[in-house]
């Protein structure tokens, strides 16, 4: 039984879409003429995929799934799958509560090739978007160990708190951004308005400007005259280093310093090393070997030089070496971090202690993200207030000059 996606005609003659599992398109015309729509495109879900995969920009519009509705979806799989049900009947079931056409599909999709005989993971790849490496290969070692109702629930754990984390930053952000957005637009309006009606009084009365006006005078027609070349160029630099930083080379120079800057290499470090533990962490659990959970664990790490460093962990871990040795090497990793490490070898209890660096690494990077944009909010303001002065003081030391000489 396979999933097909159709386009059919109502009793108004509106179209419909759809999805509906049957074994073939000649069925699934004539369930949708027994509900009274006249079938117009019956086509397998899979055989849109390939069409979709031949579009140029097909890469734009393959389907995905926020971290909310992968973590959503996880927990009911592994509910339902816990309760005993066949996790064909599980899909089918997730699909049906899904209120988003493209998720109920993807589910049915799904189904459709574990009917086939797929496995629950392989069939999972045919989304790879939706369903990371991480979340494929946690989830083929939950079949392989006959726990995939546990390994679920371990995952829907781990999703739903990368989303919790994901939302605190976001709402954290959110009164930062409004200020820097703010200055900008008074400043803009300021120099680009308000200064330029305000010069045309004082030209008018010939008297000499005293250089804080005429610094002013000269910003405002300046961003009056290239404010928008500014800032098309500004928007063509930032395409520029995007597109530049897409080759691998310049991309692993940029990473390898990104873990040298002062205050940025303590942020980089901790979001990195925090993503590695925390992967690391479910797939250990999970029941994936060491050797391969370092694997996923080091694709999933953003910084492509701390990547390459996993990378050169994993070879000495394949040969024989310990885990906190082989991290140890590469430098980039905090001692606490290697200390509990090293615990959890020794005392045989690697798994949990992973979950606990992963907490305590989190912990840290969530700490200091908010200590900065704590005091990103009022050098806003600082910066804000200082222009906005300044911008006043401006115009009135001439009105202030012009009454001393009317006196």
């Amino acid at each position: 039984m396979a999933a097909f996606e159709y386009t059919a005609l109502n009793m108004r003659g509106r179209e419909e879409k759809g999805v509906l599992e049957a074994d073939s398109s000649r069925q699934v015309r004539q369930m949708l003429r027994e509900k009274g729509l006249a079938p117009l495109v019956v086509v397998v879900t899979s055989e849109r995929e390939d069409r979709e995969t031949n579009n140029p920009f097909a890469e734009f519009f393959k389907p995905s799934l926020s971290v909310g509705q992968r973590a959503l979806l996880t927990r009911q799989l592994a509910t339902l799958i816990g309760a005993g049900l066949p996790v064909e009947e599980a899909l089918l079931a997730v699909s049906k509560q899904s209120e988003n056409p493209k998720t109920h599909r993807l589910m049915l999709t799904v189904r459709s090739k574990v009917m086939e005989g797929y496995s629950l993971a392989n069939s999972f790849a045919e989304y790879p978007k939706a369903f990371p490496g991480l979340y494929r290969a946690t989830v083929a070692a939950g079949e392989s160990a006959g726990h995939l109702d546990l390994v679920l629930n371990r995952l829907a754990d781990f999703t739903e708190s990368q989303q919790e984390s994901r939302m605190r930053i976001q709402q954290a952000m959110v009164y930062p951004v409004i200020l820097f957005v703010l200055t900008v637009a008074i400043l803009a309006g300021l120099l680009g308005y308000v200064v330029p009606d305000i010069v045309q009084v004082f030209a008018d009365t010939g008297q000499a400007l005293p250089p804080l006006t005429i610094m002013v005078i000269a910003t405002s027609e300046f961003v009056t005259d290239y404010g928008l070349i500014v800032a098309l160029l500004l928007v063509a630099i930032g395409y520029g280093v995007s597109r530049l930083l897409r080759i691998p080379g310049v991309r692993l120079a940029y990473d390898r310093r990104l873990l040298h800057l002062p205050l940025v290499a303590k942020m980089s470090r901790g979001i990195n090393t925090a993503q590695f533990a925390s992967t690391l962490s479910i797939l250990s659990r999970s029941g994936v070997p060491l050797v391969d959970a370092l694997k996923i664990a080091g694709e999933v790490v953003s910084n492509t030089w701390l990547r390459e460093k996993i990378a050169e962990a994993t070879v000495k871990v394949s040969e024989g070496s310990s885990l906190h040795l082989a991290l140890e090497s590469s430098g980039y990793f905090p001692p606490m971090m290697l200390y509990m490490i090293a615990s959890g070898e020794a005392s045989g209890e690697l798994d949990d202690m992973l979950n606990r660096v992963a907490n305590h690494m989190q912990q840290d990077v969530e700490l200091l993200l908010g200590v900065l944009l704590s005091l990103f909010g009022p050098l806003m303001l600082i910066l804000m207030g200082g222009a906005v002065f300044t911008i006043v003081m401006a115009i009135l030391l001439p009105i202030m000059n012009l009454n001393q000489l009317v006196v």
